[in-house]
């Protein structure tokens, strides 16, 4: 037992070297199970996909369309060129649509158009730059019939309602018989933007465009037609165009009598406080009158002499011959200078010399004038106003006595008057017409719809925003599930136990063994032995103090005791 002691007190503690203290970080990772090993390693390599993921998308290029419905030639120009413009690109809708980083859609618009791109797939009169030899009179003019279709095209495309159009020209053969040659005709298909419609007058000017784009071509031969069929070029069958434009006036008529009323009167009643409908009468009846009217010469007016005619008759008396005798006999009596509106003859039997006594004459005269004769063609002019009725509502005005009374009153019978009055002369009352003016004052029932409170998680915004999140917060998720489920359980079994703690014993202060390591197992070990019964003196025996002693100096020395006790499990102190 001597022996024992004394090789117990010759040890030295063995500290480990400087350099072959092992990094808490490996010496960790191999306190580690295999499989933990494998958890930790998979955990850590998802995380970090997970997290570069998530970054990549909160920030990556918001992208927006630079074109779309592109023809493939079109289309592979565009890509070509916007990778010599190192532009990134990407495809969307199956290819039918390229897009690029939204900050620089327009810059990158501008420059494809200097550069003449995208050209679309009309060819025009650039077509016939290109003429192969040998080409044949048939299709020189199939040529030029694509060219000018093409032309014609591209014309009603830069129409801004336009989307896309097709014009289909039917050119007959010109031969030498001109009463044989057939007329040209053209058929255009129109495919219009959405919400977006042509009027009367957009569609006749597509009609006069390419009617005067081909020679001998009549306007009435010209269709034109939308995307869904509808025939937009009426033309006057049956009276079929008529009514609509006799319709189209009427509705344009009462518009502008009813945008005249509101004109007048929302300065001085208010925007929200006046209606007003104007209903008008018009008369597209077509009449035609001729008058003959027959008026006689009346008054001092000179009459117009349509004929004259004098007859004179008498019986000479029994008288020698007389007068000169040779051939100045045979000589024709001159031109008579009586005036054919003066006084006429006295008509009866006179003599020769006027008085009646040597012969017997008598003289008939017979004057015929021109009747005035006056003839009118009258034609009455279509879209004739018979009749205009206005209807006009006033609302309640506040009252400027509020606090006695209520909140509006209605408006006094003079004022009624004149906004009466001024309703006539915006549309030109006439009481020879039978026009109808009525203006009424009545409160209007002003119904405010109760807004509708959306929760802010359904807001439009909101919804939005986590669209556009909602990948990133997914990932994030997933990444933190990851490192509670892996990665934080390996991390926490590769931290180091936690040190004992230091207590001061009587002596000085020792630092005791680490709670639950061997060497504090055997300190704090209590030695149960069989059931002897006790010693009748108080003094200890040499068992008790040998067992004091080595309590004594684990507490003192722990290197020491542990140095020992690994001699002991590995042999070594057996061998001393």
């Amino acid at each position: 037992m001597a022996t024992t002691t004394t090789a117990v007190a010759e040890l030295e503690p063995a500290l480990p070297a400087e350099g072959e203290r092992t990094p808490p970080l490996l010496a960790g990772w191999q306190r580690l199970s295999t499989a933990r090993k494998v958890s930790l390693g998979a955990g850590v390599i998802a995380l970090v996909a997970l997290l570069a993921t998530a970054f990549y998308l909160i920030n990556r290029p918001d992208y927006r369309v630079l074109y779309a419905n592109l023809s493939d030639k079109d289309g592979g120009a565009i890509l070509a060129q916007l990778s010599q413009m190192n532009v990134p690109y990407k495809h969307a809708d199956g290819g039918n649509a390229i897009l690029v980083p939204a900050d620089r859609v327009n810059d990158v618009r501008m420059k494809l158009a200097s550069l003449g791109l995208p050209k679309g797939t009309v060819t025009g009169f650039e077509l016939m730059d290109h003429t192969r030899l040998g080409m044949t009179q048939f299709q020189e003019r199939v040529n030029f019939q694509r060219s000018l279709e093409g032309e014609l095209t591209r014309t009603i495309l830069s129409l801004s309602s336009v989307a896309d159009a097709r014009v289909h020209l039917a050119l007959p053969n010109q031969n030498g018989f001109f009463r044989e040659q057939q007329k040209p005709s053209a058929s255009v298909l129109l495919t219009l933007h959405p919400g977006r419609t042509l009027d009367r007058a957009q569609v006749a000017g597509i009609v006069h465009l390419v009617a005067s784009s081909v020679p001998e071509m009549d306007p009435k031969a010209v269709s034109v037609i939308d995307q869904h069929g509808a025939l937009l070029s009426q033309r006057d069958e049956g009276g079929l165009g008529a009514d609509a434009r006799q319709i189209e006036y009427v509705r344009t008529l009462e518009q502008m009598y009813t945008q005249r009323i509101l004109d007048l009167l929302e300065p001085v009643v208010g925007r929200e406080n006046v209606r007003a409908a104007v209903t008008a009468d018009v008369d597209f009846s077509l009449t035609e009158r001729t008058s003959e009217q027959h008026r006689p010469n009346q008054g001092d007016e000179p009459a117009a002499v349509r004929s004259s005619q004098t007859v004179e008759e008498g019986v000479a008396a029994a008288t020698g011959p007389a007068g000169v005798p040779g051939a100045v006999t045979n000589v024709a009596p001159g031109a008579t200078n009586a005036p054919i509106n003066g006084p006429g003859a006295p008509v009866g039997v006179v003599g020769q010399d006027g008085t009646g006594a040597d012969a017997r004459r008598r003289r008939e005269q017979v004057v015929n004038y021109e009747v005035d004769k006056t003839i009118s063609v009258t034609r009455g002019a279509t879209g004739t106003i018979r009749r205009v009725t206005a209807a006009v509502v006033i609302n309640h005005l506040p009252n400027p006595d509020a606090k006695k009374g209520p909140a509006t009153a209605a408006l006094p019978p003079e004022r009624l008057e004149q906004i009466q009055a001024l309703v006539r002369e915006a549309i030109g009352f006439s009481a020879e017409r039978g026009d109808s003016v009525n203006v009424v004052n009545a409160p209007f029932n002003a119904t405010k719809p109760e807004p509708v409170e959306v929760p802010w998680y359904q807001s439009p915004d909101t919804m939005e925003l986590v669209r556009s999140l909602a990948p990133s917060l997914g990932l994030l998720a997933v990444a933190l599930i990851l490192y509670l489920g892996m990665v934080r359980p390996a991390l926490k079994m590769m931290q180091p136990p936690p040190a004992a703690p230091v207590t001061a014993s009587a002596e000085g202060a020792a630092a005791l063994p680490a709670p639950g390591s061997q060497l504090q197992a055997v300190v704090g070990e209590v030695v149960e032995r069989p059931g002897l019964p006790e010693p009748v003196h108080n003094e200890p025996s040499p068992e008790e103090l040998r067992l004091a002693d080595a309590r004594r100096l684990a507490k003192e020395n722990p290197v020491a005791v542990a140095n020992i006790i690994k001699g002991w499990i590995s042999g070594e102190g057996a061998a001393a």
